[in-house]
Order: C-alpha cells, then sequence, then structure tokens
C-alpha cells in the first residue's frame, strides 16, 4: 500500500540516493544543469524536517520519493517576469524525486498537497522535459519565469484552485 508520511531524520540517506537517481535519469534525458552535485542533499531534507516540510512517499514501508511542500510566500516567487494568476495564499513544492520504480509520482504529490493547501506553485529547469510534461498533464499552467538565488532562471507554474 502506497502512503505518504512526513519525513523523519532517519529518511535522510534514502532521499540522498533518490536524489541521485533523479540526477542521472535529468543527464540521461539532456537536462545536464539542474540539480547539481551539493543540491539537493541530505542537510536539505534535515532542514525540512525541522521546518515540517519535507515528505517521503513509500510502500509498504519502503521509501521510493521525497518532496518538499512549503507553505506560506517563497521568496524567489516574489519576482516574476509574467504573472501569477491568483494571490491566494499558496504551498509550494520543491525536491519532489523518486527512485524511479514508481509512476505518477507527481499526481500523488498533488493530491496529496491539494488537502493540505488548494493553491499550488512549482518551478523547474526548461531542460526538464519530463517534468514539464508531467506538470502540463495534470493541469498546471506556465506563468512565466522566476530566478532561483543563484540566479538561474526557472520556469514558474501555477495550480488552478479547482474548488
Amino acid at each position: 500500500m502506497i502512503e505518504i508520511r512526513k519525513a523523519e531524520k532517519k529518511d535522510a540517506i534514502m532521499a540522498e540516493r533518490i536524489f541521485q537517481s533523479a540526477r542521472l535519469f535529468m543527464r540521461k534525458e539532456g537536462n545536464m544543469v539542474q540539480w547539481n552535485s551539493v543540491y539537493p542533499s541530505a542537510e536539505n531534507v534535515f532542514e525540512d524536517v525541522k521546518n515540517g516540510c519535507g515528505y517521503v512517499i513509500c510502500e509498504d514501508g519502503t521509501v521510493f520519493a521525497y518532496f518538499a511542500f512549503v507553505l506560506g510566500e517563497e521568496p524567489t516567487y516574489s519576482y516574476i517576469e509574467g504573472e501569477w494568476p491568483d494571490p491566494s495564499p499558496y504551498g509550494t513544492i520543491h525536491r519532489i524525486a523518486s527512485d524511479g520504480t514508481h509512476r505518477g509520482i507527481l499526481k500523488l504529490c498533488v493530491d496529496y498537497c491539494k488537502t493540505i493547501c488548494p493553491h499550488i506553485r512549482i518551478d523547474t529547469h526548461e531542460k526538464n522535459r519530463a517534468m514539464r510534461n508531467a506538470l502540463s498533464r495534470l493541469g498546471f499552467i506556465h506563468c512565466g519565469t522566476i530566478y532561483i538565488e543563484d540566479g538561474t532562471p526557472r520556469m514558474a507554474f501555477y495550480l488552478p484552485y479547482s474548488g
């Protein structure tokens, strides 16, 4: 049975393996720039656990995916080349990754996050075609370009509230 639960410190090692698997997948798909060798890391997971925003997706107790769902203003979203269609309070999905053993991870994540906050934002690198396609399939709308802390651009998306 698949379940989503809050991440714990003990999940950090598995999360690092999941991040590495996601990096390899991105490189294979031609995305050579997103997620370098130091981000995301176990330190990000520890911080997410401390802040109560880290989650794992498991089947029969085995962790196969990780994500963070951060409620509140995302500093890098305050400036957008484009426009956010809804100013409502929102949650942001960060660091979503799987080990590649299951499909539909983003849908599982989004469905879960909608139970916490119905207004969801996410960003990804332009070269991350797999994520962009998955976002489109789930109804996310491309709103413009944001810039992360290191100044590099990311495509910003919003999921319209479906009431």
